[in-house]
């Protein structure tokens, strides 16, 4: 009896528990009221009564029977098959079929306005304490339409199993509290964000003859769409459930199909404006936005007569579109609107009614193009190349508007190949090049940009065209961002360090190979952790209390939890930015999770261990609090980040990618070369966070939040790798720093930048360019910490260098970075270049975004204290004053 039972079903349709040692017995098909539960017509006998499964799904085509005698027969009799299987939200899940199936089709297609919908088989999900007549009833009815069912015992495996499946439709029995307080049960499902398009059905007790029929009020305030009177025929049941298809189900799934709709209206690059009949404006799109200069809320519920018009319209043209569309035809013309700022720019208009219920206009719908001809319009688009964002689609859309404008002039071909005679070679060129272009139907932001080249080299002086075709060949380079080095005989330091740390390093040996042992199974049963937040040895609480400070000493609380900060750090700040209430899950969870994350980090390690971790979730909790980035981001992005900071050096073998590439490491092998390192840290923390309940903190969000979360926490990891580090840098300059400079000027006046930042908010790919320079900066901050902690830093990174060097002549693998040779090696010279060529630019517009003084402060000291010993030739960390001391 020692190997755990199998589940076999009889031919009856009788599913009983059958153990490994005894599979020969006779008894197994004999059903007993003792250890055995009826689950709908099917028996299931079990060694103990807790091994019954909470949730059990079931999909049958056999004809549900009229009455029990005929369902005993059914049961004794053969003609069903069955199996056992293993479902996402339950542990045993048995399906049915017969080959004899009265069941409608699987998928029904739907039509909303032009679109046409698929609508796959209804799943429903019944949550009853046990099973009776009612359940009974429903299950068979769900089997007749052709239902996907599940049935719920408990409350918890009824909102795990909803949070699976999403079913459209939950019956649950409201007719006796003692077994659960079926509102608790709505309550918790209502407040799971899938459950919007859902109908919940509740089951109430029949009222007897004397008895007043009580009030569906309580039920509609505890999420209940309908009630239903108890009624355990079949027929009932299923004419219930019918009803609520078509009708709420199908009203709910074409509300879905919705936001297809508004999605592509958010990304469509006309201006999108909708009215109501009385031109009370009810929606806007981003491309709106950015042509008007306003935001959302600035607009939305307000009449079309309250915002300012331009003067440069005709008198009678209002008077002229309101003739068409009131009487319901649409008009399309050249309008002059004004923007917030003032201006006037002058648009294409296409304004289409939109006729509803009884046959009225309820809605006006406006579509909106700038009409490139108008010179207030170029002023504007010459304004806004440096006002707007880098990636704006509008500006996308004027630049291609302006392009497909000069193209029609400068098409013909033999005015290109004849405008010089003086240089052939590059007319031939300048031909071939114009002849790709043209042949593009779709283009890239890049293309866009070569092709206005090209048309302004067609009227150009030779000299001129030829910079420009020097410019193209620059742009069609694959490395735009990353600055080109000078020889590497003068500055060898600069060369090894960016070398080293952003080439992927192919130069790879056969023959070597190098694999560090993975650490997922580590005990930390050893770590001293505290039961909560507040039970922590004094000396550490002590030092938690100045964490909030950019002057805190990582080093001192490395010190006193024995090399294990992590732990403490990260309770205390995930406690400050509510991560627990976030996330849902409990406090001995959380450290739990961050007890196997540390316990993952290598202490062996000089520099990327798990002080260096708890450094970067410092100074991300830093960068958190500063003003315009709280005001910049989401919780969920807060969340993400400070999770990121966390995991983001994971199981680091104190290697460099390039070595692990040159070795032909196992990970280098498994990522084909490309960000190994980054690639394996969110892989395993994810493979580590989900392995157990126990510290798997995400366990309890809905998947889309889990999704979204993990999708941030995975892009600043990555963000973390060397190889885009100039690419990050100027994308941050170029959409954030420049146009929120050109904001605040024009709103300095009146003393808030509120509407800046809630501008870069309406942003996502802003956000995403923020939680990326920011994890960035903290993973690097090093030379902005005070003087002492920063010594420590160069010295540990510069160990472990030294061992990468040693190691790499040790194996005969190429020496990645040779001026990392501990014997010859300047550390001050190696701190200098790394400030020059990575952290000055990329602390200068950090700074400029979330306003650092101390930090910069740190910075501009930091480096006068490396330029001193270099230009005593020392290659120690200190001076020989202080060394002395």
């Amino acid at each position: 009896m020692g190997c755990a039972p199998s589940i076999h079903v009889s031919h009856s349709g009788v599913i009983y528990c059958r153990d490994s040692e005894e599979s020969n017995s006779p008894h197994q098909t004999t059903t007993i009221s003792q250890g055995t539960t009826t689950l709908h017509g099917l028996f299931v006998k079990t060694d103990a009564a807790d091994s019954i499964p909470s949730v059990l799904a079931y999909q049958s085509r056999q004809p549900p029977p009229s009455a029990g005698p005929r369902r005993k027969e059914r049961r004794e009799s053969g003609g069903t098959s069955a199996r056992s299987r293993t479902p996402h939200c339950c542990s045993v899940e048995a399906e049915t079929q017969t080959s004899s199936s009265s069941a409608k089709a699987s998928t029904t297609e739907i039509q909303v306005g032009p679109m046409r919908l698929t609508q796959y088989p209804i799943q429903v999900l019944l949550v009853f304490a046990k099973e009776d007549n009612q359940s009974n009833g429903f299950w068979w009815a769900c089997d007749r339409a052709g239902y996907r069912c599940n049935l719920a015992w408990t409350p918890e495996s009824a909102l795990e199993c909803f949070l699976d499946k999403h079913q459209e439709i939950i019956v649950i029995d409201h007719r006796n509290s003692k077994y659960f307080d079926a509102e608790d049960i709505c309550r918790s499902i209502r407040a799971a964000e899938p459950s919007e398009h859902t109908v919940i059905l509740a089951v109430v007790p029949r009222a007897s003859a004397d008895q007043e029929e009580t009030s569906v009020l309580p039920l509609l305030d505890a999420g209940f769409d309908r009630q239903f009177m108890e009624n355990s025929s079949v027929t009932a049941c299923y004419n219930e459930l019918v009803q609520i298809e078509h009708g709420e189900v199908r009203s709910q799934f074409k509300l879905r199909a919705c936001n297809a709709v508004f999605t592509a209206l958010d990304h469509c690059q006309e201006a999108v404006e909708i009215t109501s009949e009385d031109h009370v404006i009810q929606y806007v799109n981003p491309a709106f936005e950015r042509m008007m200069g306003y935001c959302k809320g600035e607009l939305i519920g307000k009449e079309l007569t309250e915002l300012p018009k331009s003067d440069k319209n005709s008198a009678d043209l209002l008077d002229n579109i309101n003739t068409f569309i009131k009487t319901g035809k649409e008009w399309q013309g050249v309008y002059y609107a004004r923007r917030k700022s003032g201006d006037s720019i002058q648009q294409h208009v296409k304004i289409t009614p939109v006729v509803g219920q009884g046959g009225k206009i309820r809605h006006f719908v406006s579509l909106k193009r700038l009409h490139c001809t108008n010179e207030n319009n170029k002023q504007f688009y010459k304004s806004h190349r440096e006002e707007k964002y880098t990636g704006d689609n509008s500006q996308s859309e004027s630049s291609s508007y302006k392009c497909k404008n000069r193209r029609k002039d400068s098409v013909d071909v033999k005015s290109i190949t004849s405008q010089s005679s003086d240089a052939p070679s590059l007319q031939t060129r300048r031909y071939s090049s114009m002849a790709r272009i043209h042949s593009m139907t779709i283009e890239a932001p890049i293309t866009k940009v070569i092709n206005i080249i090209n048309a302004a080299q067609e009227n150009s002086p030779i000299t001129v065209a030829e910079a420009l075709d020097r410019v193209l060949e620059i742009l069609r380079t694959t490395e735009l961002y990353s600055p080109q080095l000078g020889t590497k005989d003068e500055d060898p330091h600069t060369s090894d360090l960016v070398g080293g740390l952003m080439n992927d390093g192919l130069r790879r040996l056969s023959g070597n190979e190098y694999v560090f042992s993975k650490n997922m199974n580590l005990s930390h049963s050893h770590l001293p952790v505290p039961n909560t937040i507040n039970d922590v040895p004094p000396c550490i609480a002590q030092l938690l209390d100045n964490e909030e400070s950019w002057d805190f000493n990582i080093f001192e609380l490395e010190a006193v939890t024995n090399k294990r900060p992590l732990v403490y750090l990260g309770l205390k700040v995930f406690a400050r930015f509510g991560v627990s209430e976030f996330l849902n899950c409990s406090e001995a969870t959380l450290r739990a999770w961050l007890q196997v994350i540390e316990a993952n980090y290598h202490s062996s390690n000089s520099y990327h261990n798990s002080t260096h971790a708890a450094d970067v979730l410092h100074a991300t909790a830093f960068f958190l609090g500063k003003e315009r980035v709280k005001g910049s981001l989401d919780h969920l992005d807060e969340v993400a980040a400070l999770i990121a900071a966390t995991i983001h050096d994971v199981d680091h073998p104190g290697r460099t990618n390039s070595f692990l590439c040159n070795a032909g490491s196992e990970l280098a092998v498994l990522y084909n070369d490309t960000a190994v390192l980054e690639s394996h840290h969110t892989a395993l923390a994810f493979q580590l966070t989900t392995k157990d309940s126990k510290y798997n903190i995400f366990k309890n969000i809905d998947r889309n939040r889990y999704r979204t979360l993990r999708q941030a926490i995975i892009d600043m990891v990555l963000a973390t790798e060397m190889t885009k580090h100039f690419e990050h840098v100027n994308k941050f300059v170029n959409s954030i720093n420049k146009p929120m400079a050109s904001e605040e000027t024009s709103v300095h006046s009146e003393g808030s930048n509120t509407e800046c930042t809630a501008n870069i908010k309406n942003f996502p790919d802003n956000q995403t360019l923020i939680k990326r320079m920011m994890i960035k900066c903290a993973d690097v901050a090093n030379p902005c910490r005070p003087l002492e902690l920063c010594i420590e830093w160069a010295g540990r990174i510069s160990e472990e260098y030294f061992a990468q060097t040693d190691e790499e002549k040790r194996q005969g693998l190429p020496v990645v970075m040779p001026v990392f040779d501990r014997n010859t090696c300047s550390i001050p010279k190696s701190q200098i270049s790394f400030i020059d060529y990575f952290i000055t630019d990329m602390f200068d517009a950090w700074d400029a975004f979330a306003h650092l003084p101390v930090l910069m402060q740190h910075l501009a000291n930091n480096y006068k204290h490396w330029k001193t010993l270099d230009d005593l030739k020392c290659k120690s960390l200190r001076l020989p004053s202080e060394n002395n001391n």
